[in-house]
């Protein structure tokens, strides 16, 4: 049976390795990942900067997920340069092709008094709510900081904005904002999950901010009573990862289309008619936008809202839930977003059904023209408008 030294000395003779000067000179000179395989309780009292942590207990398991590129420069790193050998042979193993480990680890590298951090970790507590998240290799650690660093905006805290913004809460968004000047009503609890009895006449963000704190304390909940228009929305946009969009009529989809691509901010798309809902995301740096879909809006005759043709109670829990889904998707950049493909779902027939959606060629609002872009209020056609 070999010995411990003995598999070292093996691994070593199939691995390249680098010291930590030539580590920081790739580091510095290019786009290396740097893979940091020490344990949690180490990472946390100091790494480099920009890491991708994995253990090395958990690296098979979790590295297809966390780096898929097999052709990306990896730089491996532990403690004093064993673990990374090990970790770099097994990289090697698993098809990884231009791998190298640290000769020295971090504690030569801090030792050298080169540049390290210690990194932003989660509690005990958030680790215990988030443990679920945690166990998902493509989450993780690093997907549950992002998640809690993401500023995502409602437009409306009713029946789409109201499953959004639980799930956003429970999946630890850390900042959500809320846009919406109407109050409760008792007809909205029909739907409106956010609210109830004991909030009648309350304004709808503050019922909001209410339920959203009390589900989770981590989130920051920043709330806008007030109308959306072309005299706010810009300044109520800045600074927000990405928007859900929760509105009920064409006027408001329209501005936030035009500003969102100004801005180049994602929006996630829900809409609902009776018994049947759609949801889309519409990435205007990336993909189509929501002008590409409706050019110009529809006859009032023809798009009656929610109050004039009704709609099943439970069907914007479904849409919104699934806008919610989307919308970690865009943060983590996990999977296929719905960029690009419009799913639609009839309640009825209990089906989905997916459609392409292209770029309209003939559609000026663009992030390419962002700056000629002028945000207005809608008239009943809700035109573009250019500089």
């Amino acid at each position: 049976m070999a010995s411990f030294r003995e598999l070292l000395n093996k691994a070593k003779l199939a691995i390249k390795e680098i010291d930590t000067a030539g580590a920081q000179e790739r580091i510095l000179n290019g786009s290396p990942v740097v893979l940091d395989v020490r344990e949690p309780d180490e990472f946390e009292q100091g790494a480099l900067d920009g890491v991708t942590h994995i253990a090395r207990g958990h690296l098979e398991a979790q590295v297809e997920q966390r780096i898929q590129d097999h052709d990306a420069e990896i730089i491996v790193y532990c403690a004093g340069g064993v673990r990374s050998a090990f970790a770099a042979q097994t990289l090697g193993e698993l098809g990884y092709t231009d791998v190298v480990s640290m000769d020295g680890g971090f504690g030569k590298w801090k030792d050298e008094g080169r540049i390290w951090v210690t990194p932003k970790t989660l509690s005990p507590e958030q680790r215990n709510r988030y443990q679920r998240h945690l166990l998902l290799p493509e989450i993780g650690d690093e997907g549950q900081q992002t998640l809690l660093n993401a500023r995502v905006l409602m437009l409306g805290a009713g029946g789409l904005g109201s499953p959004a913004a639980l799930y956003l809460a429970a999946a630890g968004v850390g900042t959500i904002g809320i846009i919406d000047m109407d109050v409760v009503d008792e007809s909205n609890l029909q739907r409106q999950v956010l609210h109830n009895l004991d909030r009648l006449g309350d304004r709808k963000v503050d019922s909001a901010k209410k339920t959203l704190t009390l589900l989770n304390p981590d989130v920051d909940v920043v709330t806008y009573d007030t109308r959306l228009g072309a005299d706010n929305i810009l300044n109520i946009l800045e600074g927000w990862d990405v928007v859900v969009d929760g509105a009920d009529n064409f006027p408001s989809r329209y501005v936030l289309n035009d500003a969102s691509v100004k801005l180049g901010i994602p929006v996630v798309h829900g809409s609902i008619y009776r018994f049947e809902g759609q949801i889309t995301v519409f990435d205007p740096l990336n993909g189509p936008t929501y002008r590409d879909y409706i050019p110009i809006p529809p006859p009032a005759e023809l798009a009656p809202s929610c109050a004039e043709a009704g709609v099943l109670g439970v069907l914007p829990g479904i849409v919104g839930t699934i806008q919610a889904l989307e919308t970690i998707k865009v943060i983590l950049g996990l999977g296929d977003s719905l960029r690009g493909r419009i799913l639609a779902f009839d309640s009825l027939e209990m089906s989905f059904r997916e459609f392409k959606l292209r770029v309209d060629p003939e559609n000026l609002i663009t992030y390419e023209n962002r700056d000629r872009i002028r945000i207005e209020e809608m008239n009943d056609l809700c035109s573009p408008s250019l500089k």
